[in-house]
């Protein structure tokens, strides 16, 4: 399936830390935070991307017109430099279409400009270009095919610390709950769609509203709930805790480096433990 990634966007909460680089060329450890993305879906064999570009294309473009394979991957240089023999490929086999999708436009938008690059597809993914998980995608993508709906989403934990309340009619406090132990859920993104899904988005739409306020009236949308990790990068604080997960040894989205059955379990803060001979943390 194709794999359409929201990367247009100026991310404004995050523009203290850079006013030149868009939000998806940030990195996590040694990587875009986009990479991290799509490295994710190449995993689970997608790696038929589409990148809805808008604030900074160029940057993601530059970026994989000169990419070096060997910042990530073993290889061995000889002849004075001369000669370099990778051991193994990150992108070598990803085939990526670049498209403005506008400067301003919202995902609704994005996702319509694009239409024409998903011709023949009856089912593709779609993502942010922010948010990483653990999630086994297989569990997800054959649940939505069970269940015939039109459209699927991660539904997820908050990563906030907050807490939220419940008042009497007269304002007096009833419960004062922290978020993250509630039933309190939010869009963690990684759609799953059918190509009906156009048919539900009219001109100048966000997404999450009016498309999918028709879904839900439908009864077409549907939810995987998953209390495994996921993150989103939203603000500077959020870079640095997936940098200091990613410095630790310990990044549970990097499912490509993972033994299976660690994949998907609950995450807290980071404690260290020995995992495949190499010490990790488990935030």
């Amino acid at each position: 399936m194709k794999v359409v990634l929201f990367c247009g966007g100026m991310g404004m909460r995050l523009r203290d830390f850079s006013e030149t680089i868009p939000k998806p060329m940030i990195n996590v450890g040694s990587r875009p935070i986009l990479w991290n993305v799509m490295k994710y879906y190449a995993h689970f064999g997608h790696t038929d991307f589409i990148l809805c570009l808008g604030f900074g294309a160029d940057h993601i473009k530059n970026y994989f017109m000169n990419y070096n394979e060997y910042v990530s991957n073993d290889f061995v240089l000889s002849r004075s430099g001369k000669d370099l023999r990778l051991f193994n490929s990150d992108i070598q086999n990803w085939n990526i279409t670049f498209a403005h999708t506008g400067i301003n436009s919202n995902i609704g938008q994005r996702l319509l400009a694009v239409r024409k690059y998903l011709e023949g597809e009856e089912t593709f993914l779609a993502n942010y270009s922010d948010g990483l998980t653990d999630l086994q995608l297989p569990e997800q993508i054959d649940r939505f095919k069970r269940e015939q709906k039109l459209a699927s989403f991660l539904c997820v934990r908050p990563n906030l610390s907050c807490h939220f309340i419940t008042l009497s009619p007269a304002g007096v406090v009833e419960a004062i709950k922290d978020v993250n132990r509630s039933d309190v859920r939010i869009n963690g993104g990684y759609f799953v769609f059918r190509r009906e899904i156009f048919d539900y988005i009219k001109d100048g739409e966000e997404l999450l509203n009016e498309p999918f306020q028709r879904l839900v009236e439908e009864k077409e949308l549907l939810a995987h709930k998953y209390d495994g990790f996921w993150a989103a990068m939203d603000t500077f604080k959020d870079k640095q805790t997936l940098d200091d997960m990613h410095a630790q040894g310990h990044a549970p989205w990097e499912v490509w480096n993972h033994a299976p059955e660690l994949i998907g379990r609950r995450h807290s803060k980071p404690s260290p433990r020995v995992v495949s001979g190499r010490l990790r943390g488990e935030p």
